[in-house]
């Protein structure tokens, strides 16, 4: 939420500042044994970077260095590199709460667990943006004693690569605006300018605002608005190219708007294309970090999970693979959300297929979805975690039977949580013939998910998997959103309004009905209602708009109250942040 009862595109959680104030998103109670974050991050000692890249088998010459502790990767690796491609593990989780799931953590622990194993793990993970960090979210770099380093740069500025977005994405804005202004030859209708300014800030006041105003000298007059840049087209083109050429392919055919008589306007007609490629030519290498215990980490591209595909760039997850016998990496929010859209998406333009899966759920979140309070949610409540158990057991369905991916679910364990309650998960997830790992990552670091790896290790090497899409490519726009509604979500189906069945239309006849479809809906629910937890059937998804991301490749659905700009809380991070003389950072997390 953002302060106006309204669901964001990021879909970000609000960590409470109240009665809970102690808890931790990597979903572990925080005691007085354990330090916050950022202060188990400050007083690691982290190694040279170049020892990282060593320990990965990344050759010097592929290697640019960010000061001490983090690099870039060239991405000739991937062309030059004649290892064969490791594992692909796939973190997600159940329906995101108040309550907390830990899915970074656990990926960056599980990773952790894995070399200790003496498996030749790599992690790919995506970097936060501003926004959230500033905002409710804070930082997203795991917790506890299972986070990526150095967490300040990280949550930070980090390399660079957000603000080359930003750029990339303002530079193809003013040029629209000037080509408007200078004669406008392409015939652009100001009033159907679909591209907008973007800032990796919350800023709500930018959401809608009328730009051009001051006299002719200052350009056409025209409505406008501003998205975070995490929710742009260029996040989303940056992560889902494989190579320069492929970026300039992407960023060549985004639309911008249509001109009069509803022909489409692109970056390319604009000869904008080289120019903002130029601007993102550092951005589309990967950016390598380690973990507390020295696991080489990249970290490259952050997406939100509903106007996007919610994961880490093609680039960066293909490098983990080729460099680690494990790659893992994550997807954004449940896996409704994010790891279908790594699979119906991502997979299928990367040609990309996991090994395994990994749901993370908390007996906590759980017992929230089947109507515990948040209050009570420390008291032992059998009866409340099995009514939400249905929310993880559909979410194992969906991967095991829909896609056919072999999966194990992690519970993120508690300190409150019952052996009564965590029985009653291990039942009836056998009943699916689904494993249970507990993991215990955020207070124990790698050796506190080695059950989780060993089953993760078991998995991948069963062979048992037998992947498939939800739908096939082929499919009309309709039904690829009742495939999703009814396969995923268990729904009846897509409504779509008069409004949107119009534009299914003219996409369809543009020569766009073949791409995927990216739902855009509240993260809290199967549904396009965040009201209704647990698992819900029966529901429609009623669709308000379609519209296309050309250079991204894929179509967006816009289902239910959602923003592109997310706005901050009455008491936002950034009052707990604070810069000393010696220039160390407090209150990050």
């Amino acid at each position: 939420m953002d302060g106006e009862g309204k669901t964001l595109y990021n879909g970000f959680i609000s960590r409470p500042f109240g009665p809970e104030k102690n808890q931790h998103k990597g979903g572990n109670i925080m005691t007085n044994s354990i330090p916050s974050d950022i202060e188990i991050a400050q007083s690691h000692k982290l190694r040279p970077i170049t020892e990282i890249a060593e320990t990965a088998g990344v050759d010097g010459d592929y290697l640019e260095l960010y000061g001490r502790y983090k690099a870039k990767v060239d991405h000739r690796l991937l062309r030059e590199s004649t290892r064969p491609y490791g594992k692909l593990i796939l973190v997600t989780a159940i329906n995101p709460t108040p309550a907390g799931e830990g899915k970074t953590t656990t990926t960056v622990g599980l990773g952790d667990a894995l070399r200790r194993l003496g498996k030749n793990a790599v992690i790919a993970l995506r970097e936060p943006s501003l926004g959230p960090v500033f905002g409710v979210k804070g930082g997203a770099a795991g917790g506890g004693y299972a986070q990526v380093v150095p967490m300040e740069d990280i949550n930070l500025h980090f390399t660079g690569d957000l603000h080359a977005v930003t750029a990339a994405n303002n530079l193809l804005a003013a040029m629209v605006d000037n080509h408007i202004y200078q004669g406008n030859a392409l015939h652009i209708d100001p009033k159907q300018v679909t591209w907008r300014r973007v800032l990796d800030m919350n800023d709500r006041q930018l959401r809608a605002i009328v730009g051009g105003l001051g006299g002719k000298a200052n350009g056409v007059p025209r409505e406008d608005g501003f998205d975070i840049t995490a929710a742009s087209e260029i996040m989303a083109v940056l992560c889902l190219s494989s190579s320069i050429a492929d970026l300039k392919v992407r960023l060549a055919r985004i639309i911008v708007g249509y001109t009069y008589d509803g022909k489409p306007i692109t970056a390319g007609d604009l000869q904008a294309t080289g120019a903002m490629a130029a601007l993102l030519r550092d951005a589309l290498k990967p950016n390598l970090v380690q973990t507390l215990e020295g696991t080489p980490t990249f970290i490259h591209g952050g997406p939100f999970a509903n106007i996007a595909h919610g994961c880490n760039s093609v680039m960066a997850t293909r490098m983990a693979m080729k460099l680690g016998d494990y790659a893992v990496t994550e997807a954004g929010f449940g896996a409704d959300l994010g790891a279908e859209k790594f699979l119906d998406i991502k997979c299928r333009m990367a040609g990309l297929r996991p090994d395994a899966c990994v749901v993370v759920a908390t007996v906590r979140a759980l017992k929230h979805h089947g109507g515990a309070s948040l209050k009570d949610l420390n008291q032992p409540d059998t009866a409340a975690l099995e009514r939400g158990l249905p929310n993880l057991l559909r979410h194992v369905e969906n991967l095991t039977r829909v896609f056919g991916l072999p999966t194990v679910v992690a519970i993120n364990r508690f300190p409150t949580d019952s052996t009564a309650e965590l029985e009653l998960i291990r039942e009836k997830c056998r009943n699916l013939g689904v494993r249970v790992a507990l993991s215990e990552v955020y207070e124990k670091g790698g050796r506190g998910g080695l059950q989780l790896a060993e089953e993760v290790v078991s998995l991948c090497e069963s062979g048992d998997g037998r992947f498939t899409f939800a739908y096939d490519g082929d499919q009309t726009i309709q039904e690829k959103l009742d495939a999703i509604v009814q396969k995923i979500y268990h729904g009846t189906g897509a409504v779509l309004t008069p409004e949107a069945q119009k534009q299914a239309q003219h996409l369809t006849e543009l020569g766009f009905g073949n791409c995927p479809v990216c739902i855009a809906k509240t993260p809290y629910s199967f549904s396009d209602d965040q009201t209704l937890l647990g698992a819900p059937t029966g529901f429609p998804v009623t669709v308000r708009s379609l519209k296309i991301s050309a250079g991204a490749g894929f179509l967006v659905a816009l289902a239910g109250n959602v923003l592109t700009m997310p706005g901050l809380p009455k008491v936002p991070c950034a009052q707990q942040i604070d810069l000393d003389n010696s220039g160390k950072i407090t209150g990050l997390f």
